[in-house]
C-alpha cells in the first residue's frame, strides 16, 4: 500500500431531520461520536469544516475554530470551507489534497448545518445568498425559483411529457425508506406525485428537497497511517477533483449544459483509471430533480434531452443499471447543506463496505459522488474504491 495513498478510514453522521434544541456546535459533536464508534480516533491533524449558513441562519462565523474548541481538539489546523451545496465535496477535496501533500497524516472532514435555527423569510433570504447578488437575488429570485425556470427550458427544449421527472422523486423516496437516516421513510407512488401541490411550476412538493439539519463525518487518512491495520474495509479515494462555472445563469452559453460537471467527472475518470461503465453507483446532487437529468446528460451517461428518461427504475433503482442515491439522495434523506456532500461519502461508502442494510448493492467496487453548488457553478466529484 502507498503512502501516498488516500484512504477513508472512518465515517459518521447523524438523522437528517429537525433539531431544534441541539445546538450547531452539539450536532457536529454528535456526528464526530459517531466517527469515534466507527474508528478509534484521537485528534487529527486538521478539520476541515463544510458549512452553508452558520453566519446567515445560527449567527455564528469562525465555525471551525469553535467546533475544534468544543471537540477537544484545540490547538489543530481547522478552518470552515463554503462552496453552497457543494461545500461538503469542496471540504473532502481540501482534505485529500492536504494529505496529499504529506503536510497532513490525517484529517477529519465534518459537514454540519442547522436550519432551524431560523423559519420562514430568514431562511429564504439565506438560501438567496447562493445566487449572484447584484443579478439574480436582488431582483427576487430564489433557489427553487432558478429551478423551476431551467425545469420550464428543458421541457420546452426537448419537448419532454409533463410526468418526466416523477421517476426520479419516486426512486429516491423508494430508497429513502431503507434508510434509518433519511428526513423522509415512505414511498411514494405515481399517483401521490402527480397529486402534489404544485410549488414553482413545473417543479412540484416532491420535486424539491426539504431543508433539515444534520451532520456528517469522514476520517481521512495517508496510506502508512496505524488506524487502516485495524479496518476490514479500505476505501479508496481514487479520484478527488472540483470544477467552477459561471455563479449567474444568464452568463451560461448553454443553460442546460453544465460544464462543471463534466469537466470534474471526466478529470475524475482519468485520475481513477476507469470508465463510466465501471462505476458502480452514483450519489449526486438531488436537491431539485430538474438537476438530475442534466448532471446525467453534461457528464456524458446520456445523450441531451434523454436523462429524464433514466428516472424509471429499471435504470437507477437498486436493481437498475446505474444505481442512483441508494439511500435516497437530497430529495428523501433531506437537504442539509455545507453537510449534503459529506453524507454522499458516507452512504456509498457504507455501499462499498457493504454496511447499507435493505438497500445495499451486489458487490460493489467503485461509487463517482457529486456534489453541486447550485446548478453546476461548483461541481466536486470524487471516486471512491474498494481495496
Amino acid at each position: 500500500m502507498m503512502k501516498d495513498e488516500i484512504f477513508i478510514a472512518a465515517v459518521g453522521q447523524v438523522p437528517v431531520q429537525e433539531n431544534w434544541t441541539t445546538s450547531l456546535r452539539e450536532l457536529a459533536a454528535l456526528a464526530i461520536r459517531s466517527l469515534k464508534q466507527d474508528c478509534q480516533l484521537g485528534h487529527p491533524d486538521s478539520l476541515f469544516l463544510a458549512n452553508m449558513f452558520a453566519p446567515n441562519l445560527s449567527n455564528q462565523a469562525h465555525l471551525a475554530a469553535l467546533t475544534a474548541e468544543y471537540l477537544g481538539w484545540s490547538g489543530i489546523e481547522a478552518v470552515t470551507v463554503e462552496a453552497g451545496g457543494a461545500s461538503g465535496g469542496a471540504a473532502l477535496r481540501q482534505a485529500v489534497l492536504a494529505l496529499r501533500s504529506g503536510m497532513v497524516n490525517s484529517a477529519v472532514v465534518l459537514g454540519v448545518e442547522k436550519f432551524s435555527d431560523k423559519i420562514g423569510a430568514d431562511i429564504d433570504v439565506a438560501l438567496a445568498t447562493t445566487l449572484d447578488a447584484d443579478f439574480e437575488s436582488m431582483h427576487g429570485l430564489t433557489p427553487s425559483a432558478q429551478a423551476a425556470l431551467i425545469a420550464q427550458l428543458y421541457f420546452h427544449k426537448y419537448h419532454i411529457p409533463s410526468n418526466a421527472l416523477a421517476g426520479f422523486a419516486i426512486n429516491a423516496h423508494k430508497n429513502g425508506a431503507g434508510n434509518p437516516f433519511a428526513m423522509y421513510k415512505k414511498a411514494i407512488s405515481e399517483d401521490t406525485y402527480l397529486k402534489a401541490e404544485m410549488i414553482n411550476p413545473p417543479l412540484n412538493l416532491f420535486d424539491i428537497a426539504p431543508n433539515a439539519d444534520g451532520a456528517a463525518a469522514l476520517f481521512l487518512v495517508r496510506g502508512d497511517h496505524p488506524a487502516l491495520r485495524n479496518t476490514d474495509f479500505k476505501i479508496k479515494v481514487s479520484a478527488s477533483t472540483l470544477s467552477t462555472d459561471t455563479l449567474a445563469l444568464h452568463d451560461r452559453r448553454e443553460p442546460l449544459d453544465w460544464r462543471a460537471v463534466r469537466l470534474s467527472v471526466q478529470k475524475a475518470l482519468e485520475q481513477a483509471n476507469l470508465s463510466l461503465a465501471e462505476i458502480d453507483l452514483y450519489e449526486l446532487h438531488d436537491q431539485f430533480s430538474i438537476y438530475l437529468p442534466i448532471i446525467l446528460e453534461s457528464a456524458g451517461i446520456i445523450n441531451p434531452g434523454e436523462g429524464w428518461k433514466l428516472g424509471a427504475d429499471q435504470w437507477t433503482g437498486l436493481n437498475g443499471r446505474i444505481p442512483l442515491n441508494t439511500m435516497g439522495g437530497l430529495k428523501a434523506r433531506g437537504f442539509a447543506g455545507g453537510a449534503s456532500g459529506v453524507y454522499q461519502a458516507v452512504e456509498a461508502i457504507n455501499q462499498l463496505r457493504g454496511m447499507a442494510g435493505k438497500n445495499q448493492l451486489d458487490h460493489p467496487h467503485h461509487a463517482l459522488i457529486q456534489a453541486l453548488g447550485g446548478p453546476g457553478a461548483t461541481a466536486a466529484t470524487h471516486i471512491l474504491s474498494l481495496e
